[in-house]
């Protein structure tokens, strides 16, 4: 027959590995779990959107601010499934970003940009 002690000592390992083991898995959460979602900003000056090719995560939010002496807007270019109002000096339009997107400025067809999300 085994003694109290023993027994004891026994119960205590096992309530000690299983302990550390999730320990251990908390520790190995999932970058999704954890991500939180980052603000990008898109400053539109001289005509150009500034940077025109953004690299974000999916639920990021992109700001495109005008500092142009010109009314700007958003469009998604692919089939126009989305467009911002036009927006003037100091004011700014925002998008939560799903999935990449090419869009260009409806005003001033020249105007381009890339949003890709990252794999």
């Amino acid at each position: 027959m085994q003694s109290h002690k023993f027994l004891v000592s026994k119960y205590l390992l096992i309530v000690a590995v299983l302990i550390c083991a999730f320990v251990l898995l908390m520790g190995f959460e999932s970058s999704e779990n954890t991500y939180k979602p980052t603000r990008h900003t898109v400053t539109i000056f001289k005509m150009k959107f500034n940077p025109e090719n953004l690299v974000v995560n999916k639920g990021d939010t992109v700001v495109w601010i005008n500092k142009d002496f010109y009314q700007h807007d958003v469009t998604e270019m692919t089939s126009r499934k989305w467009t911002s109002k036009p927006f003037n000096q100091g004011e700014s339009w925002s998008k939560v970003i799903t999935g990449d997107i090419k869009y260009y400025c409806d005003l001033h067809k020249v105007m381009k940009g890339t949003i890709t999300v990252a794999k």
